[in-house]
């Protein structure tokens, strides 16, 4: 479970700030011992006013593409001395709907995946392979995603969140988020949470939201992939993980 500014930048929309990034640390308190995950990370938070999901992707994707670009016009003796050849990925990203997304996994698998399913890091990896590229998966089942994603009108099965993946791995999350406050209640509801406990969040949207959308982005990760490290605390001048808090 991670701690994030996600249910505070949809605050913000309602006080009419329409745009608005943030760029700080998120926790991790679940236990893990990967090479991908540390207890403390820093991510790029982005909430975006009168946006849909696609939107915000569409973003996200200029956001990589101009990262890359200017790592690889700026940054080429370090990269030299990593023996790097830094290439800039094309847009448009693929955009793959989670089925769509299973059945490719599912494909080499041996423990097949199921509608509901997360992608575990062997599926992404499959994926990944695939795919070959930087790559967005969309359209995912309602209930394994967070309370304040958009289900679809037509399809409430399925919402209008998304995950940016690398072929090794996801690097970031996002949504078209609920903007209505009796759909939102429901859906914490649904999710078997008490709608009390969110009364500071619920607030805000008595009183009139716009639709909004927005993503978090794993800096590590993008460094980490970006220069096809092995282990995410390589991109980290003093990782913090289960086993380091100092220095």
């Amino acid at each position: 479970m991670n701690q994030s500014p996600q249910l505070y930048k949809q605050m913000m929309m309602a006080a009419g700030f329409e745009k608005v990034f943030e760029l700080g640390p998120i926790f991790r308190a679940e236990e893990h011992n990967t090479v991908r995950h540390l207890n403390e990370a820093t991510s790029l938070d982005v909430e975006a006013s009168f946006a849909d999901h696609n939107d915000v992707m569409d973003l996200l994707e200029d956001l990589i593409v101009h990262v890359y670009d200017y790592v690889a016009k700026t940054c080429g003796e370090h990269l030299e001395v990593l023996d790097i050849d830094l290439s800039v990925p094309e847009k448009p990203f693929p955009r793959i709907p989670y089925t769509e997304a299973i059945e490719i996994a599912n494909a080499t698998l041996e423990e097949k995946l199921a509608f509901g399913d997360d992608l575990s890091p062997a599926a992404e990896r499959a994926i990944g392979s695939e795919i070959g590229r930087h790559y967005f998966v969309v359209d995912w089942p309602t209930d394994i995603r967070p309370y304040y994603a958009m289900p679809y009108p037509d399809r409430p099965e399925l919402c209008k969140a998304f995950d940016l993946m690398h072929p090794r791995m996801e690097l970031s999350s996002g949504a078209q988020r609920v903007h209505d406050h009796d759909l939102l209640v429901e859906q914490i509801r649904a999710k078997g949470l008490a709608p009390e406990a969110f009364e500071f969040y619920l607030k805000a949207f008595r009183y009139g939201m716009p639709p909004h959308a927005g993503w978090g982005l794993g800096i590590e990760r993008l460094v980490m992939t970006m220069l096809d490290l092995g282990n995410i605390r390589e991109a980290v001048l003093f990782p913090r993980d289960r086993h380091r808090l100092t220095p």
